[in-house]
């Protein structure tokens, strides 16, 4: 991006900020209007393989995985609500996004297809279901699309991971990963120029992913050639912190555990399966300790759900943890189909952005560099990774944001 003088930068943070609003508002839209748009071919198609982000369940019908803000600078989720004042058209040959309150309109751009979403796996399965592109070279694996903690009903309040299965999964082929279909795809987006990883998924039954993740990184290594793969471990806080040390000498250059919620008696109400069966809050605030003690500072994510518990209470955990050495990503909470919190709203995005930028100067504060945020990061196109490259001056790279317009029909 090199430097930009302030009238440049404070049109990139208006798109930035557009971009925080579709995130919060989502778009209305005519889920029929893709049909003029590449899906599966050209452009990137949504694809569910953990949680859905749409506020309305449309298993029949595609949608793009991601849009472009206007400019085409910045790439955000397409979340589909219909109550949104934020309007998409299609419109002699283009698409166009409307703002009901101020009238305005601009033209709006589509996020391309990887490559090794047009492959298969050597049993058959679509590439694109074992590991979905993030963007900025980032690929993520879904091992499973459920949740154990369903059958002892304690999932967490704001999760629907567990209604996107039933929803998406027979539609979209979406099924367990095994090891192989993950080490041959991780393989062939690595060949394509993708060089990082994260896998995640519900909780396990008996808690067996320890297992299954110490194979994962044999697989990788095996099909890709490499010993680091620069890969994140996104697990649940364990009662054995042994196990930190397994992931990291399997091969995991990052590790991840989602404490979600910093107040202490919002997170036994809104995460009560990971306060009974994962030691409660304190031990995830233990495991964060351990975790950095084996990875090292800033080698370690925490997300946070931003929206649910007071403003104070979130950015106190946000300023604790990040002051510890570890890299949070507080995240606009979205109330998904689904979800035990479906109908309640998020607040709004004012709110969020607030919470955003006063993220931003934790990080700068605290010295977290950009590879270090990239590493450990599922992906990198939240509003804080967008806002925090600004204020470094630092450029995208291909993989996040294709430049290419969606052409015009004739």
């Amino acid at each position: 991006m090199g430097t930009v003088n302030e009238t440049e930068k404070q049109k990139l943070k208006d798109e930035i900020y557009l971009k925080n609003r579709i995130l919060v508002e989502g778009i209305s839209f005519d889920p029929g209007i893709f049909k003029n748009l590449d899906l599966g071919g050209r452009y990137l198609e949504q694809v569910n393989v953990m949680f859905a982000a749409d506020k309305h369940a449309h298993e029949k019908v595609e949608f793009p995985g991601c849009i472009l803000t206007p400019r085409g600078r910045y790439r955000t989720q397409l979340r589909w609500d219909q109550n949104s004042l934020l309007v998409l058209k299609y419109e002699d040959g283009q698409y166009n996004l409307y703002d009901r309150d101020k009238l305005s309109i601009e033209k709006v751009k589509f996020a391309e297809r990887p490559d090794y979403y047009r492959l298969k796996t050597s049993d058959g399965v679509s590439m694109r279901t074992v590991a979905i592109s993030r963007g900025n070279g980032a690929m993520f694996v879904s091992y499973s699309n459920e949740c154990a903690l369903k059958e002892k009903d304690l999932d967490c309040l704001f999760c629907n991971i567990n209604a996107t299965k039933a929803i998406y999964g027979e539609a979209q082929g979406i099924k367990w990963k095994t090891t192989q279909q993950v080490g041959e795809t991780i393989a062939a987006g690595y060949k394509e120029g993708y060089d990082h990883m994260t896998v995640s998924g519900g909780f396990i039954a008996e808690r067996r992913e320890v297992e299954y993740y110490m194979d994962v990184a044999e697989a990788i290594q095996t099909h890709t050639g490499l010993q680091d793969f620069n890969g994140t471990a996104c697990v649940g806080a364990p009662k054995d912190f042994s196990i930190f040390a397994k992931y990291k000498e399997a091969g995991f250059r990052t590790v991840a555990t989602n404490i979600e919620i910093w107040d202490e008696k919002m997170f036994d109400v809104i995460c009560p399966g990971k306060a009974q069966l994962c030691g409660g809050r304190q031990n995830w605030l233990n495991a964060l300790e351990e975790e950095l003690q084996i990875f090292g500072k800033h080698r370690v994510r925490s997300t946070m759900v931003a929206g649910i518990e007071p403003k104070e209470s979130l950015l106190e955990g946000v300023e604790y943890l990040i002051g510890r050495g570890v890299v949070v990503l507080p995240n606009q909470w979205n109330v998904n189909v689904g979800s035990p919190l479906e109908g309640h709203r998020t607040p709004n995005q004012d709110w969020h952005w607030d919470v955003a930028e006063k993220t931003v100067t934790l990080y700068l504060k605290n010295g977290i560099s950009w590879d270090e945020i990239r590493d450990c990061n599922a992906g990198t196109d939240a509003v804080i990774h967008d806002l925090f490259r600004l204020e470094k001056g630092i450029g995208l790279s291909q993989y996040e944001y294709p430049i290419r317009e969606f052409s015009r029909v004739a």
